[in-house]
């Protein structure tokens, strides 16, 4: 497969790439990482969480920290309780994330075109049961892959552009829900995006994340072969998906 050639390279693209591959393992086995969430838990309606009291409660490899989601019906405010075991049973078990080699050409240019106001794109979440949860979806990214068009919906996660993908390795070689990829602005109207840095989403080390899933548009038609492929565990144990 051929794609044009991308500018703003950097020196060593290999080299920092696998340097991000350690950062990657490093953040998911953090105290606070994807492997360490063992329960959500959310509180009844109404009810705020209360960090101190359930932290005391707690042994002290454990952390517990508060989220907040709008309930799917009425769109009220849900609250919630985390709990992150330094000492969890997946980090114990973890032997890496399996990855594809580096590969130059799984690195696009692409054409970003911003949208005026806050528009919001249905995605659909793993825990939801077919429900949808409407995310801020900034500009279009359109670009061409394997001579067909895409115009990509990347949502905003804290300032920076989130594109949720599916391809067809999705359940064979990698993920089976999809993976994630940070968007980078590299000027007015353009973006890059580096496949050789695709992560498994959250979800794919806990069972305790509700991630979003790939919308139809945002669905590759030829296998992405680039990125991270799936974690994997030693002495038997079983991932959650």
């Amino acid at each position: 497969m051929s794609h044009a050639a991308v500018s703003l390279q950097p020196t060593d693209p290999a080299g920092e790439w696998q340097a991000w591959c350690e950062d990657r393992r490093r953040a998911v086995t953090s105290p606070t990482g994807n492997l360490a969430l063992v329960e959500t838990r959310w509180l009844p309606a109404g009810e705020r969480p209360d960090l101190a009291a359930a932290g005391d409660a707690q042994p002290p490899q454990v952390t517990v920290t508060a989220l907040e989601r709008a309930d799917l019906v009425t769109g009220e405010p849900e609250y919630g309780l985390r709990f992150w075991d330094a000492q969890s049973p997946a980090i114990q078990h973890f032997e890496g994330i399996d990855t594809f080699p580096y590969d130059p050409a799984w690195v696009l240019e692409a054409t970003y075109t911003p949208v005026s106001g806050a528009r919001k794109v249905a995605f659909e979440h793993i825990r939801d049961n077919g429900g949808t949860r409407e995310l801020v979806v900034p500009g279009d990214i359109s670009l061409t892959v394997d001579g067909r068009d895409y115009t990509l919906s990347a949502f905003d996660d804290d300032g920076t552009l989130l594109l949720v993908f599916g391809d067809p390795t999705n359940g064979d070689s990698t993920y089976g829900a999809g993976r994630f990829l940070f968007v980078t602005h590299t000027g007015e109207g353009r973006v890059l995006l580096d496949f050789n840095r695709a992560f498994v989403p959250p979800c794919g080390f806990s069972d305790q994340y509700n991630c979003p899933m790939p919308p139809r548009q945002n669905r590759f038609h030829l296998p992405v072969e680039a990125g991270e492929k799936r974690p994997v565990f030693r002495d038997g144990f079983l991932e959650q998906h």
